[in-house]
Order: C-alpha cells, then structure tokens, then sequence
C-alpha cells in the first residue's frame, strides 16, 4: 500500500523525471536550431542555426528568409543546395539591416529540405559556421489548438506511465487506474491528434506501419499496444505487477529515440514525401 505522502512523493518524482526526459526531447530532436561557435579576429560568436522552417499554408510558395544577429564589422554569405540530389550550390550574400544579416531560402514542398553552409568574413579571414552542411526541413504550421493539446497529451501519456510503473513497483493500489488515464493519454495525444499535426505539416496523416517507415508512428503504435496489453492483463487481474512496469520501460525507451527519427522527407527524384530514410 502507497500512503498519501509516498504517493506525493513519487508524484514529484515522476514530474521531475518526465520534464528531464521532455528537455531531452527537446534538445536531440531534428527541429532544435543547432548552436555553433566560431572564431574570427580574435574573437568568438555563436550562432544557431536554424534546422526547421514554417510555411503558412495560406500564404502560398514563397522565399524563406533566413536571419542571424551578426556584428557590423563582419559579412556573411550563405549557400544551399536540395538534400540527396546533384543540384549545384547557390551563393547568396546575407544582406545586412543593423545587426541582423538575412538571405532567402527558395520555397520547398512539405517535408523538403536544403542543406545549407553560412560564411563569415572579416575582410581578412573567412570562415564556416559548420564543418557539415546544416539541414532544415519545410512544414506547414501546424494550429496552436492542435499542437498544444497533443503536446499536453503526450506529456501526460510519459508522466502516467512513469507514475503507473512506480504505483506497480511499489504495490500501490491505483495501478489498474492509473493505467486507463495512461492508455487514453496515448490515445488522444498519439494517436488522434498526432496524426492530424502530421497532416497539417507534411500532409499525410499516418506514414507507420504498414504504409511507411515513420519511427515516430511506429515507436507511437507500439508504445500504445504495450500499454493496451497491460491494461487488458489489468481487468482480468488488478493485482499483476509486471505488465505496468514492462509497459513503462517499452515506452520510456521509445521516448529516448530522437523526435523526428526517420521522418518525413521529400525524395525530390520522385517527387513524393518517403519515411523512415534516416
């Protein structure tokens, strides 16, 4: 039995691990801007840069300007090509408003994406921002009244399974309740409205199993089949331990896999959207 101040415990506990584990959603996922730091006369700068760009979809194809802070006394150009294909590179000169500098991007098809270096120069020395080219992907926005409840609902989903495996490990008695809360979680977030977010930015609503190689609708599927075992195992005994706590550690794995792992990408050799590429 859980007692009311071991429950609240385990309830902080469990708050704290899943915004850790949401943090590092965060920051390992493809979208993150990537932080640089380079040296040019002496000094240093840091820069991020940008891997994700928003296409409104009711403004239509259009240039995608791309801006960096940049200090008067230095240049900058960029230069681009589409992902996997054999275009030549484009060079173009940032152009410079205060202490911002900005060029523009060519618009691509959802899911498309341009791999880009940035050059800085002081008149003296030139430099890279990056070793590797950078890569941003095109999306369409995706409405705040979708991506927030699906935000919430997967937030939800890890913090019921993370609080549903320690109820288990702990011999608490909400475990066959807390699971259901788990289980529609993943349902709503995962399930119902993760598809439509992925409509609305790369106009597909479902490219998992068995239609395509998107790990994130595939780590999603599975993570909700385990949990649907669990709590099928639950209604015919509330007394069983070891499906709650295999349930959490299955989806608790999942949500170490990179966000975006082997998404979406536009194969512009034949022009249709691919998944599960990278």
């Amino acid at each position: 039995m859980v007692s009311k101040t071991s429950s609240a415990l385990l309830w902080i506990f469990a708050v704290i691990f899943t915004v850790s584990t949401a943090i590092y959603q965060r920051l390992t996922g493809p979208t993150h801007p990537k932080k640089v730091t380079v040296a040019i006369g002496g000094k240093e700068y840091t820069f991020n840069l940008l891997r994700t760009y928003e296409v409104s979809a009711f403004a239509g194809p259009a240039d995608a300007p791309y801006t960096i802070k940049l200090p008067a006394h230095l240049e900058a150009n960029l230069r681009y090509k589409r992902l996997n294909t054999n275009d030549e590179w484009t060079v173009v000169p940032m152009v410079k408003t205060g202490e911002e500098a900005t060029a523009y991007l060519p618009p691509q098809p959802p899911a498309g994406k341009l791999e880009y270096f940035i050059s800085l120069t002081d008149g003296k020395e030139t430099v890279e921002l990056s070793q590797q080219p950078t890569v941003i992907r095109f999306k369409g926005t995706v409405a705040l009244y979708i991506l927030i409840p699906h935000i919430f609902f997967m937030f939800m989903a890890m913090l019921l399974s993370l609080r549903t495996g320690l109820e288990a490990l702990f011999k608490g008695h909400r475990t066959f309740s807390y699971t259901k809360l788990t289980v529609f979680s993943l349902l709503i977030g995962g399930l119902i409205l993760g598809p439509i977010v992925q409509w609305m930015a790369f106009g597909d609503f479902w490219t998992g199993w068995p239609f395509g190689g998107d790990w994130t609708d595939n780590k999603t599927i599975v993570g909700f089949g385990v949990w649907l075992v669990a709590l099928l195992v639950l209604r015919k005994n509330t007394a069983n331990r070891i499906w709650p706590i295999i349930a959490f550690v299955v989806l608790f794995a999942i949500y170490m896999i990179p966000h975006s792992k082997g998404g979406s990408e536009y194969n512009y050799d034949k022009g249709a959207v691919e998944t599960g590429t990278k």
